[in-house]
């Protein structure tokens, strides 16, 4: 009997009992859709952090406000803005392995061009931050030395905001546009650089400060809400860092023991560490999913017994007619390949479907690929290999004599 005709031999037993068929594949379907949803979603929550990584910058270090004490009590990180436009220049001049660095502020506020309007973040900056995240311009120019000095009405805009405000095919370069009534003329338009980085718009700091976010109460002429610093090579990171917090300690005055007002972080390593988590996360998840295979495995095997007890004087007559051993173990263990392949198959596009609904109704990316499907149906292949071998043997096994005899 060749492997072809197994197979047939196979779905025309398991039509005769459509429902044993179906309950005996649940396994395997939940196991396999199981695989490959999360798969799906663990892959697409480590391209968004890729993602994250490639528009943060090669080789940036944040410096963001830390805890600091008033009154003797002690405010929660951020709480005070503890950094100024004078360390950023500190910084540059100081730190011979820092290239570029650059202080911001930012905030929330409504653009409107013409009849368009639309809600983003105002980060107000200086031309360093460009150069730290190496974020390009897709048209115009980044701001003069003028500008950033005298506050102009000049803004940069990301694409999203750029695609909301003006038609296909209109140039942005030119135009006039409104932040909280105030006209500013737009100087540039930058690269793609990625959905969560480009819904954005950029001034001039001490624009920022004078027509817009200067009345935060915890906002002076001279602070900034973080600062980005980009370092010249990958090996002088750790380096780099430490020399920024020396610095910082020296400036802001703070005693030895004592905590510091500030925090220095490297983005790139911290998201790469959650990359790993999430990566064993995601393991241990399909781990846990493989028990559903291994049940659906141990059900197949049981129903397959069953079978070859009910079948016993089919496997008779067979023997008599001049099967061989060979014959009815594959006819057997076709029956349990063609449960788990129907299973896998349809595990499959359950996966799918589930992690497309997932993505939609949460808002997450996910990433469907070939390997991912191709190592469920591998597992589901591979079950019905291992639990169906048992029956299959065992029946090959039966004497046609006494099979014959069984009623």
């Amino acid at each position: 009997m060749t492997m072809l005709q197994g197979f047939q031999i196979a779905l025309h037993a398991l039509r005769l009992n459509p429902l044993r068929s179906i309950l005996t594949m649940l396994g395997i379907v939940i196991g396999v859709a199981s695989i490959v949803t999360v798969f799906a979603i663990g892959s697409g929550a480590q391209l968004r952090l890729q993602e994250q990584i490639r528009s943060i910058g090669a080789n940036v270090l944040m410096i963001n406000p830390g805890a600091v004490y008033q009154g003797g009590v002690r405010l929660k990180d951020g709480s005070k803005l503890t950094m100024t436009e004078s360390d950023v220049q500190a910084i540059l001049e100081q730190i011979p392995e820092i290239q570029a660095a650059a202080g911001s502020i930012a905030g929330t506020a409504q653009v409107i061009h013409e009849s368009k309007n639309w809600n983003t973040t105002i980060n107000g900056t200086t031309t360093g931050h460009f150069m730290v995240r190496d974020w390009q311009l897709a048209s115009g120019r980044y701001f003069s030395g003028s500008e950033e000095a005298g506050a102009g009405k000049v803004v940069i805009l990301g694409s999203t905001v750029a695609h909301e405000l003006f038609a296909p095919g209109e140039d942005p370069i030119g135009a006039q546009i409104r932040i909280m009534k105030v006209p500013l003329e737009v100087v540039g338009v930058l690269d793609r650089k990625g959905p969560a980085q480009d819904d954005v718009a950029f001034v001039p700091l001490t624009t920022a400060k004078l027509r817009f976010l200067g009345s935060a109460s915890n906002i002076n002429r001279d602070s900034v809400a973080y600062i980005i610093a980009k370092v010249a090579a990958d090996g002088q990171m750790a380096g780099a860092r430490t020399e920024i917090e020396n610095l910082l300690r020296q400036r802001h005055r703070i005693p030895a023991g004592q905590e510091d007002d500030f925090k220095v972080q490297d983005p790139a390593a911290a998201m790469e560490a959650q990359q790993g988590a999430i990566r064993t996360v995601a393991l241990l998840l399909v781990a846990i999913a493989s028990v559903s295979l291994l049940v659906g495995g141990i059900s197949i095997m049981n129903v397959m017994i069953v079978s070859v007890t009910e079948r016993t004087r089919e496997i008779g007559i067979r023997r008599a007619l001049g099967g061989r051993m060979r014959d009815i173990r594959l006819q057997f263990l076709c029956e349990a390949l063609v449960l788990c392949l129907l299973g896998g198959a349809i595990g499959v596009g359950a996966g799918v479907t589930l992690s497309m609904t997932v993505a939609r109704m949460a808002g997450w990316i996910t990433s469907i690929d070939g390997q991912a499907i191709g190592l469920a149906l591998a597992f589901s292949i591979a079950t019905g290999l291992i639990f169906g071998f048992y029956p299959a043997h065992k029946a090959s096994k039966l004497s046609p004599i006494e099979a014959l005899k069984t009623e």
